[in-house]
């Protein structure tokens, strides 16, 4: 029987709270990015006030390779919540992601929590939502339009969570036909498509395939950070002794093996999953991400304290980025990715 729209509007009431106040982590695997240590150049020249972090995110100028990756919407709580991290996206002018919009397919009561977003963010890139189960339906591939005139959307994120349906008591773990579904939602839309993890990560293999069909990002949303299997397996009350808990590839790994494809395809890469400090932010980078994302560790900063402390964190992670670049002889963040991490045990 399909989830009505009070359903949905519960279970992402449920999610936001526990996220905010459940220990959601993951209870062992961590991202990876603790094996790496950054070379130091004692001899550096490298003009720090000079160090630009300005690019473009499929044609617009942001002023810093991140991403906000908003978990939710199709909630009350969630108007707020979306209203606030636009205004912080907007103020940085870097791009938002929006979550779930699969509840605006089936009521257009919370509508205003997606709306809200470009209202508060006039300039900045936003990015649609949708879940990869809801692609094999027929119907809802003729309706991503929908979704993306919602929230103008300057690109749609799909979300593939394999583990998380298959643990969720009301999940839909029915993916035949994905790749399929891929490449015509490919050719429906004019925005480009990106494929995002939900902290399971992907692999190599997986982003190839998706590569193929004409997707033109990557989100590896890897292991490391929120479990969203330790999400569900808290919301349906069974032991938290589970297995699954754990599962999934460490965001290290994903960024390093799917940057290799850059030699084959044209297509960005964002590093998530466990991106909670600086640190780890310009490990990503190291490895191959063009951009990071972060979603827990935002939600959390501005629950507790508000949008000027969501501007105040992303800004302080960007000045120590800076300082890394600085003490490895790095000019910019491409310069970083040219042999200047390596595996703590090589140092030794």
């Amino acid at each position: 029987m399909p989830e009505d729209s009070n359903s949905i509007s519960q279970r992402k009431k449920e999610h936001l709270q526990l996220c905010l106040t459940g220990d959601v982590s993951f209870k062992e695997k961590r991202n990876g990015f603790e094996n790496y240590e950054f070379k130091h150049f004692a001899i550096t020249e490298v003009e720090i006030n000079k160090i630009s972090f300005g690019t473009e995110f499929f044609g617009k100028k942001i002023n810093y390779p991140f991403l906000i990756s908003c978990m939710t919407g199709g909630a009350a709580e969630s108007e707020n919540i979306n209203e606030q991290l636009a205004v912080a996206a907007n103020e940085l002018n870097i791009p938002l992601g929006v979550g779930s919009q699969r509840h605006a397919l089936e009521s257009s009561k919370y509508h205003s929590s997606y709306k809200i977003i470009r209202k508060n963010a006039p300039k900045i890139p936003i990015l649609g939502n949708i879940g990869a189960a809801e692609l094999t339906k027929k119907k809802v591939l003729n309706q991503i339009q929908l979704l993306i005139d919602l929230v103008e959307a300057d690109a749609m994120v799909v979300h593939v969570n394999p583990l998380q349906e298959l643990l969720q008591n009301e999940g839909e773990p029915k993916f035949k036909g994905l790749l399929k579904a891929f490449e015509k939602l490919v050719q429906l839309l004019k925005v480009p498509v990106i494929v995002k993890e939900v902290g399971a990560g992907i692999s190599s293999a997986v982003a190839r395939k998706l590569l193929y069909t004409g997707v033109k990002g990557i989100d590896v949303a890897g292991a490391g950070g929120t479990s969203w299997a330790g999400v569900e397996i808290l919301r349906s009350k069974k032991s938290t002794e589970n297995f699954f808990w754990d599962w999934g590839l460490p965001t290290s790994y994903c960024i390093r093996k799917i940057y290799k494809l850059k030699n084959e395809f044209d297509f960005l890469l964002i590093g998530s999953g466990g991106i909670s400090e600086a640190e780890d932010a310009a490990k990503a980078f190291a490895l191959g991400a063009d951009m990071t994302a972060s979603a827990r560790t935002m939600l959390k900063q501005l629950d507790k304290n508000g949008i000027d402390g969501v501007e105040k964190l992303i800004l302080q992670w960007f000045e120590t980025l800076r300082k890394i670049l600085f003490l490895t002889g790095s000019s910019s963040i491409e310069e970083l990715r040219r042999g200047k991490i390596i595996r703590k045990e090589k140092l030794h």
